[in-house]
């Protein structure tokens, strides 16, 4: 037994922890006291709370508050954990004590255990935390995590599926199609103006998570406890958001208030409300490609989407959409986050907020969703959609609706008559239109002409 378990000791008592981990009696107790979902906090998370472990021992060295071996000893284990080398010693449950203590001094213990390989002392609340709290470390994590992934992975996704959908806008402006309102015929449209709607979307969606970001990078560094800065040096603050901003390239200041830093989570309900907005524009394009594809034989059929496996384990040579269903799913669990996301923002209480894991877990996994969606609908399904051409031009030919380009010529009661004709006996339009006005059979070609229609104004 002593060969698997070793005893640590903190301010409640002793301890049995595993004798292989990296951290201490309070990891171990956080573990032991919330077995709920088995699903520990992201690694990107972690990896955020050390970057504020390696700032702060640098500023508190700076400072003349921490020594020099101390320091650097906090600063190389803080290192390790941020290249992702020890992503195992954290264990501790999403679903933890809600300011997240558990999880700052699960990250505390391993780094102070790491630092303390070379025979120095260090406390995982003395050195480590000094000058930090639980209540401005965890804020400021949820931020940094946040805005890196933003910038790493979201974005970089969003940009190359905007440019995906352009290439294929141009390539596609030539093909005429007939739209739908309400899932009916409508006027015509080319499928460059369709594909280049999705892309005013997919930009306008990186423009509100832009705008997102810039209350991102207000931190809560420095704020501690309550958001007075007690035990923190005055220039702590200052110097913790100039280290952070140094290391990731990212642009960060302290808050203008630590008591709204630490008290509510109104940036991050914010960017959650934006992804929550791009999960609708995904939903909205998934959706479109996949009724395009409906068929192959009794559906749309207008496009023929990548064969990527067997659709059905009892209809042989079934084919399904199954990047764009991927994309709804994902994007129906970011909106389904994004709710748990505002419950949690509302439960600031007083100087802090207390469901800050529940925010950070969803947060940055909705980021993860999105980036991961938006690369594979834009290469495995909008990059590689081949046209089905004839699909598009019979219906087009047939279509009733182009009777609307007559209404200024005939009035809409006669061109409504022409359509309800057209439709019943299954002709083309331009032939009831020559039996039923005056205007010659070229003239009506030319007012008729789908792909003329697509320019917009008024027909002459």
């Amino acid at each position: 037994m002593s060969e698997q378990y070793r005893i640590e000791r903190d301010s409640m008592g002793e301890l049995r922890v595993p004798s292989t981990a990296l951290y201490g009696a309070q990891t171990q107790r956080a573990v032991e006291n919330f077995p709920v979902s088995g699903q520990p906090m992201p690694a990107a998370f972690i990896h955020a709370i050390a970057r504020i472990k390696l700032a702060a021992a640098k500023v508190n060295q700076e400072l003349g508050l921490l020594d020099d071996k101390r320091s650097e000893a906090i600063m190389a284990a803080a290192r390790e954990i941020v290249d992702g080398k020890h992503d195992e010693q954290f264990p501790v449950d999403v679903f933890q004590t809600g300011s997240g203590t558990s999880s700052n001094m699960n990250v505390n213990e391993v780094v102070a255990h790491l630092a303390s390989r070379e025979g120095l002392s260090i406390g995982p609340n003395d050195h480590v935390n000094m000058g930090q709290s639980s209540n401005d470390v965890i804020p400021t994590a949820i931020h940094l995590s946040a805005a890196l992934e933003v910038t790493a992975n979201l974005r970089p996704a969003l940009v190359r599926l905007r440019e995906i959908i352009d290439e294929r806008a141009v390539e596609l402006d030539r093909v005429v199609k007939t739209g739908r309102t309400h899932l009916m015929d409508a006027m015509p449209l080319r499928m460059g103006q369709e594909l280049a709607g999705w892309s005013s979307q997919v930009g306008q969606a990186i423009e509100r998570i832009d705008g997102a970001m810039a209350r991102l990078s207000r931190l809560a560094q420095g704020g501690t406890a309550v958001g007075t800065g007690i035990n923190a040096h005055p220039e702590f603050a200052a110097r913790m958001a100039r280290e952070l901003s140094e290391q990731t390239g990212l642009a960060l200041v302290p808050n203008d208030s630590f008591f709204a830093s630490l008290g509510s989570q109104d940036a991050a309900v914010e960017l959650s409300g934006q992804l929550k907005g791009l999960a609708c524009v995904i939903m909205k394009i998934a959706n479109d490609l996949r009724w395009m594809n409906s068929g192959p034989l009794a559906g749309l059929g207008e496009i023929e989407l990548e064969a990527l496996q067997p659709g059905s384990s009892i209809m042989p040579g079934k084919v399904n959409p199954v990047i764009p269903e991927s994309a709804a799913q994902a994007a129906a669990q970011v909106i389904g986050l994004d709710t748990a996301i505002t419950v949690a923002g509302q439960s600031g209480n007083f100087q802090l907020n207390v469901m800050l894991p529940l925010i950070a877990n969803n947060l940055l996994t909705s980021i993860t969703l999105m980036a991961n969606t938006a690369c594979l609908l834009g290469e495995r399904a909008i990059a590689t959609f081949q046209v089905r051409e004839d699909q598009v031009a019979e219906p087009l030919a047939r279509n009733p609706i182009l009777v609307t380009a007559l209404n200024g010529v005939i009035g809409y009661d006669a061109a409504a008559a022409i359509a309800k004709q057209a439709y019943q006996a299954g002709r083309p339009i331009i032939d009831v239109a020559v039996e039923q006005t005056d205007l010659g059979r070229e003239e009506l070609e030319r007012l008729l002409d789908p792909a003329r229609l697509t320019r917009g104004g008024i027909p002459e």
